[in-house]
C-alpha cells in the first residue's frame, strides 16, 4: 500500500490495576439531561436492545419478539442477540420498556430499541471503551450514535493559546479528556498524580472537576524539563487566578485553588554524598539526616553550627555534632556536659546525631534526648580519605 488512505486520529488510554476490585473506576455520573425522552414512568433514553454476541454464543437470546399492536415479529441481526433472555424480555415488554418501530416517526427505526431509564438512586454507569469526537447523541427514537466528547490534540493547543501560552508542544492532551478520566476514576477527595506533567493539563482538569462537583481533589505534578516553571506551573497560576481575555467565561473568573511549586534538589542518598573525594559538608549531611529522620522539609537557614541545631520537626529539635574531619569523628562524643549545654529549644524531645555517646539511658531521658549515631558509611569514607 503506497499511501495512507485512512487518517489515524485516535489514541489509546491504558489503565492498570493490581486487581479488578482495586481498579477504582466509579463510572460516569448519570445526569437527567442525558435522558431527554419521557413517558408516564419518567425520563429515559433510547438504547440498543441487542448486544454484540452471535447466536452461536448465546442461543437462548436469539429468538423472535412480537410487537403487541402490529403482531410483527422481529429477530436480532445474526451477528447479535437480544440483551434479555425470553422470560425477562416478556417482563420488559409488559412494563412498556420497549420502543417499537411502528411508534416512531419517519419509519427510520429498523428494529425495537430499549428504554434505559433515569434513576437518581443509580448515580454512575460503566464507561464505554470508545470515546469519539465529532457527533452528538441521537435521541429521536431512531438509530442512536453514542459519543463521549474526549477532545483532540488541536483542542489542547487552542486551550494553551486561550490562556496566553503560545508555545509549541508535541501532542498536548485536552482538558476534556483528562477531566473525563478524573470523573470515572476519582472520588471528591482523591489525589491525582501525573509523573509527566507536560503543559499542566492534569492540574487544570483537577481544578475544573472540583469546581463542577465541589470536590477537594488534589494534584501532584512532576516535570523534569526546563519548562516546568515557565509553562507547567505558569499555566496553573493563570487558570487559578483567572484569564480575563479567555474565551471561556469560567476561565475568565479563574478556577480557584492553590498549589506550591518546588524544585527538587540533588538526590538525598548517603551513597551520593560520599562519592566525592572529601567527606560531605556539614550542610549536606544535615539536610540528609534531617529529612531521613523526620520526613519533613529541611531549611538550611536554621542551622546553628555553634550549638549543633539543624532544625525543628513536628516531634523533635534536631542536632548534629559533626565536622568533615577524621580527627573530629574519632574524638567527639555526646557527653553529659554537651547534653547540659544544648539550648532549651521548643521543649520537644531532642534528636541528637553524633559519632558516639558517653551517656546512659537515664541521663538521656533526663535531658529529653534520643541519640542517633552517624551513618557507618561516614567512617568508611573517612578511612578512604584521611
Amino acid at each position: 500500500m503506497r499511501g495512507q488512505p485512512v487518517s489515524p486520529d485516535h489514541e489509546y488510554v491504558v489503565t492498570y490495576a493490581h486487581t479488578l476490585e482495586r481498579a477504582g473506576l466509579s463510572g460516569t455520573k448519570r445526569r437527567p439531561e442525558d435522558y431527554p425522552l419521557e413517558d408516564n414512568k419518567g425520563r429515559y433514553r433510547s438504547t440498543d436492545l441487542t448486544v454484540g454476541m452471535g447466536k452461536d454464543l448465546r442461543p437462548n437470546q436469539y429468538y423472535p419478539i412480537s410487537e403487541p399492536r402490529t403482531k410483527k415479529e422481529y429477530f436480532p441481526p445474526e451477528t447479535r442477540v437480544w440483551r434479555f433472555e425470553p422470560s425477562t424480555m416478556m417482563k420488559e415488554i409488559k412494563a412498556g420498556n420497549i420502543i417499537w418501530p411502528s411508534a416512531t416517526t419517519g419509519g427510520r427505526m429498523t428494529r425495537p430499541r430499549y428504554k434505559t431509564r433515569y434513576s437518581p438512586d443509580e448515580l454512575n454507569e460503566n464507561p464505554v471503551s470508545t470515546w469519539m469526537e465529532g457527533a452528538s447523541r441521537v435521541e429521536d427514537n431512531t438509530e442512536e450514535a453514542i459519543v463521549l466528547h474526549s477532545g483532540l490534540n488541536q483542542e489542547a493547543t487552542r486551550e494553551l493559546r486561550d490562556i496566553g501560552l503560545d508555545v509549541e508542544f508535541a501532542y498536548p492532551k485536552p482538558v476534556s479528556l483528562v477531566q473525563s478520566l478524573i470523573d470515572i476514576a476519582t472520588r471528591g477527595d482523591s489525589i491525582v498524580l501525573d509523573c509527566f506533567a507536560g503543559t499542566g493539563t492534569t492540574a487544570q482538569a483537577v481544578l475544573a472537576a472540583n469546581q463542577v462537583d465541589g470536590g477537594a481533589r488534589r494534584f501532584v505534578l512532576v516535570e523534569s524539563e526546563n519548562f516546568a516553571n515557565s509553562v507547567t506551573a505558569e499555566r496553573i497560576r493563570r487558570v487559578i487566578k483567572g484569564v480575563p481575555k479567555s474565551k471561556d467565561e469560567i476561565l475568565q473568573k479563574g478556577l480557584g485553588g492553590s498549589f506550591t511549586f518546588v524544585e527538587v534538589g540533588h538526590p538525598m542518598q548517603l551513597e551520593t554524598l560520599l562519592k566525592a573525594e572529601k567527606l560531605p559538608s556539614y550542610e549536606d549531611l544535615a539536610s540528609y539526616i534531617f529529612y531521613t529522620a523526620t520526613g519533613e522539609d529541611f531549611d538550611a537557614r536554621r542551622i546553628n553550627r555553634k550549638t549543633g541545631f539543624i532544625g525543628e520537626s513536628a516531634q523533635y529539635d534536631v542536632y548534629l555534632q559533626y565536622e568533615p574531619d577524621l580527627n573530629f569523628l574519632k574524638s567527639t562524643a555526646l557527653t553529659l556536659d554537651m547534653a547540659r549545654s544544648l539550648p532549651k529549644g521548643s521543649g520537644k524531645r531532642r534528636l541528637v546525631f553524633a559519632p558516639t555517646k558517653y551517656l546512659d539511658s537515664i541521663h538521656l531521658d533526663q535531658h529529653r534526648i534520643e541519640f542517633c549515631q552517624l551513618p557507618f558509611e561516614i567512617y568508611k569514607a573517612a578511612k578512604r580519605n584521611p
